[in-house]
């Protein structure tokens, strides 16, 4: 079964603008996520969707596979549903721009449940979470599953809330952080864009609520495996910090 990653590349950001093109050891952060991507067993071939030339430029000068997409588009999973009416694939992986560290592993984990179950159209990951802070967090978006693996929901506020673990304050309940990969199934990804939003994710702000909204399964494999997202300065720093020294696809 062919399967493609697409990683979303917008470049204006308003707290780190042209993030795609920040250096992390000599190479744009997008060609670091290409890279990772590139290295998952399960996936054929990987694709960067932009809507910046530069962007484009950058990654066919270094041999990836990019093409131009609108500018217009509210989401990344809207650029990747355009990308993929040009990309033959059967199942496609959206893969943040903004993850230079993130697994290969956990990429194949993400896809494996699609195919595995022909009837599944959509699944994504969640990790334990182990510090109260970030059970408190916003930022942090947990999600709840049903006892066969699915998410029942996603969001921002701490969930489930273990009534008598937290009795005295946060801490010392499980909760599970989502981890932002998707996966989806083509005829189901080119109808998802088009479904109309949902009152929840309008609420929390969540694009994966829509999926749940229209009463879509959402597979979410729990995994040890973990990325960091670079939305700020200070996040560019720390992957910098840490990035290992001469990786290359």
């Amino acid at each position: 079964m062919r399967v493609a990653a697409i990683i979303p590349a917008r470049f204006a950001s308003t707290r780190l603008p042209g993030k795609p093109l920040a250096d992390i050891n000599g190479l744009p952060m997008v060609w670091r996520v290409y890279e990772r991507a590139g290295r998952a067993r399960l996936v054929g071939e990987v694709w960067v969707a932009t809507d910046d030339r530069r962007v484009y430029d950058a990654v066919k000068a270094l041999g990836g596979n990019a093409l131009m997409t609108s500018p217009e588009h509210p989401s990344g999973t809207d650029r990747i549903a355009e990308a993929a009416e040009s990309i033959d694939a059967e199942i496609y992986v959206n893969v943040q721009g903004d993850e230079p560290m993130i697994a290969p592993e956990l990429i194949d984990a993400a896809v494996r449940p699609l195919l595995d179950d022909q009837a599944l159209n959509m699944s994504t990951a969640a990790k334990e979470i182990t510090g109260p802070a970030h059970i408190a967090d916003p930022s942090v978006v947990k999600v709840v599953l049903d006892e066969r693996g699915c998410a029942l929901y996603f969001s921002r506020a701490p969930i489930p809330f273990h009534r008598d673990a937290w009795a005295g304050g946060i801490g010392g309940g499980r909760c599970l952080k989502h981890i932002g990969i998707y996966v989806y199934r083509r005829d189901f990804l080119l109808r998802y864009a088009k479904l109309a939003q949902t009152k929840l994710e309008n609420i929390e702000k969540l694009e994966q609520l829509r999926a749940l909204g229209h009463s879509e399964r959402v597979r979410v494999v729990v995994t040890d495996y973990d990325s960091i997202g670079v939305d700020t300065p200070e996040d560019l720093d720390k992957v910098r910090s840490i990035y290992p020294e001469g990786e290359t696809r």
